[in-house]
């Protein structure tokens, strides 16, 4: 009898374990109507019961894995040619069906509003979604999400669509355009995925991997190490401040019970909390990108900068964690990587802003391999940062990968790009690359061009094509040592090609760093540069504790200081103001006579003596002040109190003899010396982690506090330069 009800019991599980088995599920980015990449090996994975075996048919093979104690499963089905419908099979202990299936060009689209931007919001949309009936071209629409740590599955709905009329109006028109065009001139099935967001910045889109392998942003790598709950530095982080809380709650019991004063509760670091909102680093790659990986695509397009548009180079940097992270996790080393540069739009702030982020785009175009960058600065609108023609966009991002990507003979692909420059005399000839047929396209004179000498002061310059480059000169300039063309976020240059592409933005040539310092301040031959920076828009690193110079000889120059100099100027509409001090050293330490920030720990309020002033700025006092000097470098807080009873200072307002909050490190910070016999601030420099929004000025601000706090005027110059002088002996 027990033998029987063994074989029954055993019976019975035989019956009941498939229902204990879990169905084979695939991730959204499998369904019917989908379209596969062409001509490479084809990822398929989803999940199962741990152990459960799966099998996967599609054209003519078939191929089986294994589910892992996680339930994951993952194969590779071999290449296969462009075609189809097919249908794709997939057999666990349910089986999966999917019909409609092509096999072409994949590609994903992604960035902020301007590549969301739908079809039906274009020049002539109406007309063009009527038209968009292309049952070879497939959409795939990704919803808006973000998260902390990366997800497997979309947690909104998403499936694969034809292009009709009716799927295709809040489809990106720019990917739409794009897609088009590859469909006319391959002949093959496109598919499509479209994720991007609106006013979103670039680091919400990279990977962890890529950070990591760009150097210059290795603080996002300590941020995400910091965020990551799995982290050692985390752990620390975390336990650190649970066993302050578990102390203060034993004290505040203790206080209650013995009536004392409570004390406030210990603060917890916002870097070990959660992630807050979409903008930071990572978090539409775990929520928009991730759950596509790693389905086989062949490239990607890109819009996006809008929302990163003070950064200039630094931007450069984060494209190439983007690119890189992006090739690592679809395990796609070469990855084509094609983007659209920033049409022009009047942000109303420093026109060079957008330059800046012009030029670190095109560094990307040409020192990041298979990449490429369609120039846009014909068709924008000044006043809408959203221009309608989304055509010629997904068009001129189209031929860069015909060319490039499909080696079809497209001249119609490259765009005009600096090649070199040659000075002779008063003038420059400018060379440019894919230039034949050099022309302007309304039969003008070029424009936008600018050249300048030694002072830094750029004036508009005469442009002559001659073959396929320009010669530059202006009147009053005789040596000219630099050039830029279009370099303002509002230019729409007339200069194309032959093929009407236009010349994307660029400068040449170098200003010396002291530039014509010698020449305003022969006293200041006798001084040896130290450091340099543009305080019009200051770079930070590491958590603010430390400032980016674009000179540091701080650790070279040898010899004991006798005198410390500082020479700032600024530049406004074509005009330059400038001030130059010296004084009796107040430190002998070469590293502390520079921008005093928190890594430094230079704290200095203290009177100087032999001030020397020479400034061209009105009302400032010129000449030598044997006791009138006084500086306040620090890197903390400060209030108005005259803490260190400077004369002539006042307790009112923030001048000369302000009183610094040690606690509030790295704080507001300033940078000032000041003539209090005269009553008068030298120069200010402030707040330098805020960037264009520093305080920055010579003299007295004639508005406000007279040394120039709270005035976050620093954007209001187009550039600037402040260097820090020794003499030695």
């Amino acid at each position: 009898m027990k033998r029987i009800r063994l074989l029954s019991a055993a019976a019975a599980l035989s019956v009941l374990a498939p229902s204990l088995w879990a169905d084979i599920t695939l991730p959204e980015i499998f369904n019917s109507h989908m379209v596969l990449q062409r001509n490479v090996k084809l990822p398929v994975w989803g999940n199962a019961s741990p152990g459960e075996k799966v099998s996967v048919s599609f054209n003519g093979q078939e191929k089986t894995a294994q589910a892992d104690q996680q339930g994951q499963w993952k194969l590779e089905l071999d290449p296969v040619p462009a075609g189809g419908p097919f249908q794709m099979t997939v057999k666990g202990n349910n089986q999966i069906t999917l019909v409609d299936v092509l096999v072409g060009e994949v590609w994903l689209c992604s960035g902020q509003s301007n590549m969301e931007w739908g079809l039906g919001g274009v020049d002539n949309g109406a007309r063009e979604v009527a038209a968009a009936n292309y049952p070879n071209i497939r959409l795939f629409h990704v919803q808006k999400d973000w998260q902390g740590m990366p997800i497997a599955r979309f947690n909104l709905p998403v499936e694969w669509k034809p292009c009709t009329p009716a799927n295709v109006p809040a489809f990106s028109a720019v990917g739409y355009f794009f897609g088009r065009e590859l469909s006319k001139k391959l002949n093959v099935p496109i598919g499509l995925i479209n994720s991007s967001w609106g006013g979103t910045r670039i680091e919400p889109w990279t990977p962890p991997v890529g950070f990591k392998q760009v150097p210059a942003l290795k603080d996002i790598v300590t941020f995400l190490d910091q965020k990551d709950p799995s982290s050692p530095v985390h752990k620390e982080l975390a336990l650190k401040v649970a066993n302050e809380y578990r102390a203060w709650a034993e004290q505040t019991v203790t206080n209650v019970n013995t009536g004392k004063t409570l004390t406030n509760p210990p603060g917890c670091p916002d870097v070990i909390l959660p992630f807050r909102d979409c903008q930071q680093p990572t978090v539409l790659f775990n929520g928009m990108i991730n759950p596509l990986v790693p389905f086989a695509i062949c490239g990607a397009i890109w819009y996006q900068g809008e929302s990163n548009l003070d950064e200039g180079m630094v931007y450069a940097e984060k494209m190439k964690a983007l690119i890189q992270g992006w090739r690592t996790v679809f395990n796609n080393p070469d990855m084509p990587f094609y983007f659209a540069q920033l049409a022009p739009f009047n942000y109303q702030n420093d026109p060079a802003i957008g330059a800046r982020l012009w030029e670190a785009q095109s560094w990307v175009a040409k020192n990041v391999s298979n990449t490429g960058m369609a120039v846009i600065n014909d068709i924008g609108n000044l006043n809408d940062i959203h221009p309608r023609n989304k055509q010629d966009v997904g068009l001129r991002l189209a031929n860069l990968a015909l060319k490039r990507t499909y080696k079809l003979d497209y001249m119609a692909a490259e765009f005009p790009v600096f090649k070199g420059m040659k000075i002779d005399g008063n003038r420059m000839k400018i060379a440019l690359d894919n230039a034949q047929g050099l022309k302007t396209r309304d039969g003008k004179t070029p424009n936008w061009f600018e050249i300048c000498t030694v002072d830094g002061i750029f004036k508009p310059a005469d442009a002559v094509i001659e073959g396929e480059s320009i010669i530059l000169s202006a009147n009053g300039v005789a040596a000219p040592v630099a050039m830029r063309f279009a370099w303002s976020i509002v230019a729409e240059p007339n200069l194309v090609n032959g093929n009407n592409l236009p010349a994307a933005s660029f400068r040449a040539g170098e200003i010396p760093v002291r530039g014509d310092l010698d020449q305003l301040v022969p006293e200041a031959k006798e001084y040896q540069l130290v450091c340099a920076i543009d305080p019009t828009k200051p770079q930070m690193m590491e958590n603010n504790f430390n400032i980016t110079y674009t000179i540091d000889r701080r650790t070279e120059i040898t010899g004991e200081i006798v005198s410390i100099a500082y020479f700032l100027k600024l530049y406004r509409n074509n005009s330059a103001e400038f001030v130059f001090v010296s004084m009796d050293p107040f430190t002998k330490d070469m590293k502390k006579i520079g921008v005093p920030v928190k890594s430094i720990n230079d704290r200095f309020q203290m009177q100087v003596r032999n001030l020397f002033v020479k400034s061209n700025v009105q009302g400032v006092a010129n000449g030598t002040f044997a006791d009138g000097g006084n500086i306040e470098f620090w890197d903390c807080n400060y209030s108005p109190a005259n803490a260190a009873n400077i004369p002539n200072a006042s307790s009112d307002t923030l001048d000369f003899g302000d009183q610094m909050d040690t606690g509030a490190s790295p704080g507001y910070g300033c940078m000032q010396v000041h003539n209090f016999a005269q009553k008068q601030t030298v120069f200010a420099f402030n707040k330098w982690q805020g960037g264009g929004n520093a305080d920055l000025g010579i003299g007295n601000s004639p508005v406000g506090n007279p040394d120039w706090t709270f005035r976050d005027n620093a954007k209001e110059y187009q550039n600037g330069i402040l260097l820090v002088l020794v003499k030695t002996k």
